[in-house]
């Protein structure tokens, strides 16, 4: 029946086109899923790299960053405050130099010997360049004294005709100074900077007030016979004998020895006592002149930018003096932050004892006793009345004696 040929025929068109249409719709959707497939890698590397160079950016805007905070550090350090902790030697200045160098805004180190005539290693130097011009080993002598610098400022110049040669002197040398001090402190997250400066001489803070006029100065006091006591032991432990530059006489030695071998004080050698008369008396006068003369200058150079503190004071409360000096410089004074910087450098913490034990190996002492009032246990009747004779107006001055207290 053709009729029915024809539907048949017409039939199998159709299932060929349905066919032919499922076989395309199949190879379209293979090329479209390869395609996208394709597409999503390429998407994917590109996302890729944008988080590489996202990551370039955050690196680059944190480079940025530090260099705007070091930029800010620089600046600020331009006009960073300065202060020095100035005291006889062996009366706390290391102790206190550590305890303000443990606040997180305070930079203080030493010793830079910037200021003072009168340093032991100063005379070794002499002693190999005898004929040098220079008479000083600190830099605001050797800048002060400089032959060819004082030729150069007393010469008639556009740069230099305001103002007299001493006058440019010492700026020159309070610029170079501050060049050192704040060139460290730009190197550190700080913002105020000082030096442990001991008094090598009576004119020290004269030489801080005509360089630095601006700058603070805290004068740590010690009674002046505990003072003594300390610098011998710190003396007889630098011997020339013991590998030191000290040169002792032949009494102080036997007194050394005669110590180290009795652990108590001498008294077989030069009318016993661990002192010789005249090291007594020079070491006496040293702390009259310098503490005296520091007392004085400071507060009529300074005024409100000179503070006090003393050794006793900062043995018995600690945190309390140490805050008050923070709040001196400017620096967070918060309690907590004291104690911490107290807790850091305390005498145990230092020593791992005991305050009044001390400790000695190989005929050295390691650290001593940390306490105030030693000398009644060191002093001898005739070390008493040199010392009263000497410095015993500027003891009873401090409030560290009276006539009747010896």
């Amino acid at each position: 029946m053709p009729g029915s040929k024809d539907a048949k025929n017409a039939g199998n068109g159709h299932n060929l086109k349905a066919f032919v249409r499922s076989r395309t719709g199949a190879v379209r959707d293979r090329l479209s899923g390869g395609r996208i497939s394709a597409l999503e890698q390429r998407l994917e590397r590109t996302r890729k790299r944008l988080k590489k160079s996202h990551r370039r950016l955050e690196n680059k805007d944190q480079e940025i960053a530090a260099l705007r905070e070091r930029l800010e550090l620089a600046s600020r350090a331009t006009d960073a405050p300065v202060f020095f902790v100035v005291g006889q030697a062996k009366s706390g200045t290391g102790w206190l130099m550590k305890m303000l160098n443990a606040h997180p805004e305070v930079l203080c180190g030493g010793e830079g010997k910037f200021f003072g005539q009168g340093w032991d290693d100063e005379k070794e130097w002499m002693s190999r360049e005898p004929d040098s011009w220079y008479q000083g080993g600190a830099l605001y002598g050797a800048m002060t004294h400089s032959g060819p610098i004082k030729y150069w400022m007393e010469r008639p110049s556009f740069w230099s005709r305001k103002g007299g040669p001493e006058d440019r002197l010492n700026s020159m040398a309070g610029a170079a100074v501050k060049h050192f001090l704040r060139a460290r402190l730009v190197k550190t997250d700080k913002r105020m900077v000082g030096d442990k400066t001991p008094l090598p001489g009576p004119d020290t803070v004269r030489e801080i007030s005509a360089a630095i006029p601006e700058a603070r100065i805290i004068h740590i006091i010690r009674d002046g016979r505990d003072q003594a006591v300390s610098w011998m032991h710190h003396k007889w432990k630098g011997a020339q004998d013991m590998g030191g530059r000290t040169q002792l006489t032949p009494e102080e030695l036997a007194k050394r020895d005669d110590f180290f071998r009795t652990r108590s004080v001498p008294l077989e050698v030069d009318g016993g006592g661990i002192f010789t008369e005249d090291r007594l008396r020079t070491v006496a006068s040293y702390w009259r002149d310098r503490v005296g003369t520091t007392v004085t200058d400071g507060s009529a150079l300074f005024g409100d930018r000179y503070v006090e503190v003393r050794y006793e004071d900062l043995l018995d409360r600690p945190v309390e003096e140490i805050r008050r000096l923070f709040g001196f410089l400017g620096a967070d004074d918060d309690e907590e932050v004291a104690r911490r910087c107290v807790e850091a450098y305390d005498f145990e913490t230092l020593s791992g004892r005991k305050r009044g034990n001390e400790e000695y190996e190989m005929g050295f002492q390691k650290r001593r006793k940390g306490i105030a009032g030693d000398w009644k246990n060191v002093f001898t009747e005739r070390d008493k009345v040199i010392y009263k004779e000497i410095a015993g107006g500027l003891l009873i001055e401090l409030g560290y004696a009276d006539d009747n207290d010896w």
